[in-house]
């Protein structure tokens, strides 16, 4: 199976920045070219599996149904531009919560998966930041870093876990791994 996991904010919409969070639809959007990276990943075989952290729903920031809503929104706009997404697993908890499901822990990565044949040394991990690259090195996965604004780039030497790759946006990562992947 050909799989890919993706991060939410910074991949595939625009992140707020450290500190702030999605709240609610109207503030999400999506970055260019996103949807397009996405269609081409389905049109290649891959099946996507959203792996997100959400912590501003346990810091009452923003409802659990207001992320429900937001997802549901993001999947059918997705959906009508003829992408498609497997799963959106998010871990909720705040960070001193210490859940196995936070990135960089694998949780949701796991969750996600269960009981499909993974052979996550040949999956990547594309996201924006630092937490993004633990859970993708913990699960054993590629890592694909995006420049979309959270990390600096020169930051990542002093990383516990480094990225594989470094990419601009999503659409030049995924367009990488589609001329990478084996034949």
């Amino acid at each position: 199976m050909k799989a890919i996991f993706l991060d939410r904010d910074g991949v595939i919409n625009r992140d707020p920045g450290f500190g702030d969070y999605i709240k609610s639809w109207a503030e999400f959007e999506f970055l260019p070219r996103a949807i397009g990276a996405i269609k081409l990943l389905n049109k290649n075989g891959y099946r996507i599996f959203v792996i997100s952290n959400q912590a501003g729903v346990s810091k009452g920031l923003y409802s659990q149904e207001n992320l429900n809503e937001i997802t549901k929104n993001m999947l059918r706009e997705i959906n009508a531009q003829g992408g498609s997404i497997e799963s959106v697993n998010y871990c909720v908890h705040s960070p001193e919560a210490g859940c196995a499901c936070r990135k960089p822990r694998t949780g949701s990565i796991e969750k996600a998966v269960k009981g499909l044949d993974i052979d996550f040394k040949n999956m990547y991990f594309i996201g924006d930041s630092r937490l993004d690259v633990g859970a993708g090195k913990n699960a054993g996965c590629k890592t694909i870093l995006l420049l979309t604004g959270k990390e600096d780039p020169d930051d990542a030497k002093n990383w516990e876990a480094q990225p594989d790759f470094i990419k601009k946006d999503l659409m030049e990562a995924v367009e990488w791994v589609l001329k990478e992947e084996p034949r």
